[in-house]
């Protein structure tokens, strides 16, 4: 286990530190009152965290050529910016925005006009967030100014 302070793994005691009851090692023990020692149990975190596949978000995304593909669908149908944009309940200039690449609908937007199109317009797209891991270097930080600063 860690300190609920500085994060150094160790020998852990039980500390009352303004009214909350923490989890310190012994440096950082001196802030408050002990109350007892933590009984160390295997962190089975840190065995979870190396074996961790990257997160991957998905989320979605209009397709490229979302304005062309609106035009010849809405033309193909026969109908008019006018006349589109009064049975999607939304403005004719927007429509004429959209179908010139001038203005990106949002998703539920794209949902609504491929729903009544009958066309795909919003497209899943995964992305993988690979965990950084800390490293140290020689290098001066803010953290170490702020540090050199207050003593």
């Amino acid at each position: 286990m860690k300190c609920d302070m500085c994060g150094s793994p160790g020998k852990l005691y039980k500390a009352v530190i303004e009214d909350a009851q923490l989890a310190v090692c012994h440096e950082c023990s001196k802030f408050g009152k002990v109350t007892g020692v933590v009984e160390q149990i295997p962190d089975k975190t840190i065995q979870k965290d190396a074996k961790r596949e990257p997160e991957s978000e998905v989320m979605d995304i209009i397709i490229d050529g979302y304005a062309e593909k609106i035009r010849k669908k809405r033309e193909s149908l026969g109908l008019k910016q006018e006349e589109f944009a009064k049975k999607i309940n939304e403005k004719e200039s927007l429509v004429q925005k959209i179908e010139s690449g001038n203005f990106e609908p949002s998703i539920a937007l794209a949902k609504k006009i491929g729903r009544f199109l009958k066309i795909r317009l919003v497209e899943d797209y995964k992305e993988s967030h690979e965990k950084q891991t800390k490293t140290k270097t020689n290098s001066f930080t803010i953290g170490d100014l702020i540090k050199i600063g207050k003593k």
